[in-house]
Formats: structure tokens, C-alpha cells, sequence
């Protein structure tokens, strides 16, 4: 089968389901079969990208009809409002303070398919780092479910971290890529332009260039892209283990694709609560 192609280029059919996808802090709880045809009749609305991650927000700018600037905090990271784009669950903005957080710091998502244990990498992505520790402290990830699962040979991953469970839900901010630059070349791409992102890497799925916001991906097989990701942390042991007996569960299929390699996941997973260990 071709190599999956990468772009930064947000299908705008995705913009356009933000109004309708809106979610309170508390989830609904509705059967799992009915969620899953909900979510599939979403997905179906939209074009996945295969081979980007692609968190479909976008970021908000003052237009010339005299909109005020968007909020910006003041320190190093920018955590930036986009009121175009709001939150898909109530919360503010980071702290931003000058010295931000430093080493590892360990979080573990708590979930139907078993634990994921995630060790977060402050010293490589401060400002990502931050936010996700943010986003956990104000409960953003309780009570959601991961929207998407690959199965191509060259990517492998399960995709969270939107709360509307669409794809197209964020916390209502974004901020600065910190990009990895030692990724060795993909083998399979002979150009060398796409990197290996291993198995075991969590990094931020975004919508282009300084658009990160609440959606992460965590890799379950060595995968190929264009360094365009930031990585903040890995997968333990036992959640590699995890993400396996998601994977192998597969992709959930659809009227129009009896076999896919990219969609919801067969067996839904939900997030049923993200803490940090102190």
C-alpha cells in the first residue's frame, strides 16, 4: 500500500463541526455502542489525514473590524486564547511562570483497556510539559475517550485527548511547538525527510505549525513522520502492553470501508481519569 503522506493543511469540513460538538465538563455517559455510531458519524465528516496528526483547531487572530487580540500569558511559553476555537471543556490558561517545570514527572491514564503510564519530559518540552500537567491538575481529560486509532505500516498510533471526541476539540488555547531535532532518518522514506517517532513516544498531535493544544498521540510501532510533532515523554511498560490489546482489537469499520486502517477504535477506549504522581 502507498506511504501515508503528511501535511500541515487542516481539511476546513473539521471547522465547520466545531459548533455542533460542544461538550460539558461532565460527559453524558451513553452506551458504548451508541457513542461509537456517534463518533463514526463524525469521523465520517471528516477527512483523516493519514500519516499527520492532526488536532483540526485552529489558532485565532484578530481580525480588522477592530476584534481585540486574543489573551497571551506572559511568560516564556505564550499560551495563547483562541476565541475562535474554544475549549471543548472549561479551562484557563496555564501558568506561565519564568522557570517552568524541570525532569520527569510521571502521569497515568487510567482507562477501560488497562493503565498507561506516561513519564513526561520537562527538560526537552517545558511549555508542553506545563500544559498537560495543567490540563490534568483541572480534570480536562477525565471522563473522554481516544478518537482515533492507525493501522498503516508506517503509522502506528492511538490519538486523545479531545473531549468532544470528535477530533476537532481543544482546551481553547494553543502555544509554541518544541520540535525534536535528533530523530534519526525513517528508513522508509529515502528522501529522509520523514523521522522515526518509536514505539513507546507520546508527542502532541496540532493543526500546523504552533498550534498545540490538548490532543496527544502515544505510539504503539515505530512510525514515519516529518518532524513536525513535539515529543514530551514516553509509555511505560504496561502501557506498550496496553496499547498492544488496543491495537489488536483493530479499527472499527464502516459502511463505506469494511477493513480500515484509520478511525475510531473497535473497542472503545475511554480515559476515566489522568493523574499526576507526586
Amino acid at each position: 500500500m502507498p506511504e501515508p503522506t503528511d501535511t500541515s493543511t487542516v481539511d476546513p469540513v473539521i471547522h465547520r463541526l466545531r459548533s455542533s460538538c460542544t461538550t460539558s465538563p461532565g460527559r453524558t455517559h451513553v452506551s458504548s455502542s451508541s457513542r461509537s455510531k456517534r463518533v463514526l458519524a463524525r469521523l465520517a465528516a471528516v477527512t483523516l489525514t493519514a500519516g499527520s496528526l492532526i488536532a483540526t483547531g485552529g489558532a485565532a487572530l484578530a481580525d480588522d473590524a477592530g476584534t481585540p487580540p486574543p489573551r497571551v500569558t506572559p511568560g516564556p511559553c505564550g499560551y495563547t486564547a483562541t476565541p475562535d476555537d474554544p475549549a471543548a471543556r472549561p479551562v484557563p490558561l496555564p501558568p506561565d511562570p519564568a522557570r517552568g517545570p524541570h525532569g520527569p514527572m510521571r502521569v497515568t491514564l487510567t482507562t477501560n483497556q488497562g493503565p498507561i503510564g506516561l513519564t513526561l519530559d520537562a527538560d526537552a518540552a517545558p511549555c508542553t510539559v506545563q500544559s498537560f500537567l495543567h490540563l490534568v491538575r483541572h480534570r480536562f481529560y477525565d471522563d473522554t475517550f481516544c478518537h482515533r486509532l492507525t493501522a498503516y505500516p508506517t503509522l502506528s498510533v492511538l490519538q486523545c485527548g479531545d473531549p468532544s471526541g470528535t477530533g476537532s476539540g481543544g482546551p481553547g488555547y494553543r502555544y509554541r511547538d518544541e520540535l525534536p531535532t535528533d530523530l534519526p532518518p525513517a528508513p522508509t522514506d529515502p528522501t529522509g525527510v520523514r523521522k522515526v517517532y518509536a514505539r513507546g513516544v507520546l508527542a502532541m498531535a496540532n493543526a500546523g505549525p504552533d498550534t498545540n493544544g490538548s490532543q496527544f498521540f502515544l505510539v504503539y510501532a515505530n512510525s514515519a513522520l516529518r518532524p513536525n510533532y513535539t515529543i514530551f515523554g514516553t509509555v511505560d511498560g504496561a502501557g506498550l502492553a496496553t496499547l498492544d490489546r488496543i491495537a489488536a482489537q483493530g479499527i472499527a469499520p464502516t459502511p463505506e470501508n469494511p477493513a480500515p486502517v484509520d478511525g475510531a477504535p473497535a473497542s472503545q477506549v475511554d480515559i476515566d481519569t489522568a493523574r499526576r504522581h507526586h
